[in-house]
């Protein structure tokens, strides 16, 4: 089995800044794309960033030029520093990786269980 487990969550004023984590344990061969997605109150779940195994990187409109995604493959870590943070912003953010347990399989899509940012105006 594959487990997430996000970090870094947090209450922050407008402007300010935060990086979250998530680490990836378990049975893991390789790691394909990992992202970040977040869920607001009453809206569908939205991709925010996105970095492929070459690193090529994927960011949502609303934060491009604000948050920057990378990864750390000898960690099976992703990190998302999170700048200029607006109330917008507030949203559970979850991790997605797309794991490979053997050397032969395509890959499976893991979720962490999300953490809370909550952006004050």
């Amino acid at each position: 089995q594959v487990q997430l487990v996000e970090s870094g969550g947090d209450l922050v004023q407008t402007g300010g800044s935060l990086r979250l984590s998530c680490a990836a344990s378990g049975n893991i061969f390789g790691i394909n794309a990992m992202g970040w997605y977040r869920q607001a109150p009453g809206k569908q779940r939205e991709l925010v960033a996105s970095i492929a195994t070459g690193g090529r990187r994927n960011y949502a409109e609303s934060v491009k030029g604000r948050f920057t995604i990378s990864r750390d493959n000898a960690k099976n870590t992703v990190y998302l520093q999170m700048d200029s943070l607006k109330p917008e912003d507030t949203a559970v953010y979850l991790c997605n990786m797309n794991v490979r347990q053997r050397p032969w399989d395509s890959g499976a899509d893991y979720w962490g269980q999300g953490t809370q940012v909550t952006v004050s105006s």
